[in-house]
């Protein structure tokens, strides 16, 4: 006889209306994240590289700390240095000493960068329409975005980086 383990005991599975719902965020995630990366991949950006000149542009300066970036893209610091490296390679962004305390480092988004960020918003942006908005009523979009709040702070409750 086998026994059962206390893990094994307390797991609350998923009934089968939430198991099609679980589902079905895990298809359409995938599926909506490979057509924002191919419209990305036009402009010569990933997902992580968008999202990071996206933050770098809406911040005091077109500058953010290394550490700040990290959070607000939620990746590790070593990732987020080898990103910005190619980021930095290709002209897009600059690493400076911190202006505050010169302790820190800070990447800030040059010319190009932002000049190659307003060609790949217009892409991305037509995209996060006809592939997710379009599809539902705006209710239900905010509705999601709501849902999705919760589940980051659920995650992450320090969470200093909210969007």
């Amino acid at each position: 006889m086998s026994t059962i383990s206390e893990t094994q005991r307390e797991t609350r599975w998923l009934d089968a209306e939430e198991q099609q719902a679980w589902r079905s965020y895990v298809r359409a995630s995938r599926l909506l994240d490979e057509e924002l990366r191919r419209g990305l991949e036009r402009h010569g950006l990933s997902h992580p590289e968008y999202e990071i000149l996206v933050r770098l542009s809406e911040s005091p300066g077109r500058a953010l700390r290394m550490s700040e970036v990290a959070g607000a893209v939620v990746s590790s610091r070593s990732r987020l240095t080898h990103t910005v490296a190619r980021l930095e390679r290709d002209g897009l962004v600059a690493r400076r000493a911190s202006t505050c305390d010169r302790r820190g480092v800070e990447c800030a988004l040059t010319d190009k960068g932002f000049a190659v960020l307003e060609q790949a918003a217009h892409t991305h942006v037509e995209q996060v329409r006809a592939h997710l908005l379009d599809p539902m009523t705006r209710e239900q979009f905010l509705a999601l975005g709501r849902a999705m709040s919760q589940v980051a702070a659920a995650l992450d409750p320090k969470d200093l980086h909210q969007v």
